[in-house]
């Protein structure tokens, strides 16, 4: 099935808020799709590229190639979208680490914070591309370091035990 992508298609094509709140695509038949929710494709490797507008079932309405090819207004109405459903700290620092063994309880600060956070084992740390690491918390909330290499060199040390 070909979509249309959101940067080419049409004036007839109109995503704006509802009296709710939430995004609605009014497609070129004049149908319009409630609850539509914007999906990246690479949220971490290529966050600004490859984007699916979906229904409230995950059906792909329209598509996004890249978010800097769309008008500004829909560029923010978009990135206002993503910014309220994904929930991902960059761990900038590692103050400590309460134990080599896991469970092990971190002391991290984040970009939006100090936080502590919980490793249950060593298998919910993820190799990414680019030196990234991907590090799953025991609530389930996923922690970004964009690259390991590039933090302090306690930091690494810390890192360097559970890799």
């Amino acid at each position: 099935m070909n979509l249309p992508t959101l940067s080419t298609i049409s004036p007839a094509y109109r995503l704006h808020r509802d009296a709710f709140g939430r995004l609605i695509l009014t497609d070129a038949d004049g149908t319009a799709h409630e609850d539509v929710t914007p999906v990246r494709a690479f949220p971490i490797c290529a966050p600004d590229e490859g984007i699916a507008l979906v229904d409230a079932h995950g059906h792909e309405l329209a598509w996004i190639d890249r978010l800097d090819a769309l008008p500004a207004a829909l560029r923010e109405l978009v990135t206002g979208e993503l910014a309220g459903r994904e929930f991902m700290p960059v761990i900038e620092r590692i103050l400590s680490v309460s134990s080599y063994a896991t469970p092990s309880f971190w002391q991290v600060i984040t970009d939006r914070g100090e936080t502590a956070l919980t490793l249950k084992g060593e298998e919910n740390i993820r190799r990414l591309p680019g030196n990234a690491l991907l590090i799953a918390d025991s609530h389930g909330i996923n922690y970004l370091i964009r690259d390991r290499l590039a933090l302090d060199a306690q930091s690494r040390k810390f890192l360097d035990r559970f890799l």
